[in-house]
């Protein structure tokens, strides 16, 4: 009883007051330790933000776009595979998928403000709204079409003519990006006078 006494006074001593060599070994496996738990719950909360599921859990998000997207062939198709609101507005990459996220914080401003928080504040700022996404995906060469989109996989004896010409011209050199031509996709479109091309 006595040596376990004194072991365990012996370790509570180190504990409180370690050497250099214990103090650099427990702020080493300290730091690993709770770097693993940071990261893994840093990794969990990026996931769950980035679902479906938490897009239309804000009412402005399900009354408004989610509904427009329900009529559309990102929605429902022959192939039943479906884009998520991610998919879109998302990038895939990790480092493409942050700097989304701190650009998405601005998102939660609207939200305690009350920017879009009833149907006619949507439709009044729509074309605002519709044309910083345009712009994100135009700057970014429409990262987010090509997650699922691939170029290099298209069959242009399977499209139409028109489809076929843009894309293997305009779309192959650089030209034009998706968001070019496919504006309003997947969602309504605003008033589009004085939008080039329209």
């Amino acid at each position: 009883m006595k040596s376990i006494k004194s072991f365990l006074t012996r370790y509570w001593g180190v504990l409180r007051r370690p050497s250099v060599h214990y103090s650099l070994g427990a702020l080493t496996l300290g730091g690993f330790v709770a770097g693993i738990i940071f990261w893994g719950g840093f990794n969990t909360a990026l996931e769950a933000t980035n679902t479906e599921a938490f897009c239309i859990s804000c009412h402005e998000m399900e009354d408004n776009v989610y509904m427009e997207i329900k009529d559309t062939i990102h929605y429902s198709n022959r192939s039943g595979v479906r884009a998520t609101c991610p998919d879109c507005h998302v990038p895939h990459q990790w480092t493409d998928k942050i700097a989304r996220k701190m650009q998405a914080s601005k998102e939660v401003w609207g939200k305690i403000f009350g920017t879009i928080s009833t149907r006619e504040k949507f439709l009044d700022k729509r074309r605002e709204l519709a044309e910083h996404e345009w712009a994100r995906l135009k700057a970014n060469d429409s990262l987010e079409c090509r997650n699922c989109h691939d170029f290099g996989y298209m069959d242009f004896t399977r499209q139409g003519k028109r489809a076929s010409e843009f894309h293997s011209t305009a779309l192959a050199n650089g030209e034009a990006t998706c968001i070019d031509c496919h504006k309003g996709i997947a969602h309504k479109l605003p008033d589009m006078r004085g939008v080039p091309g329209w």
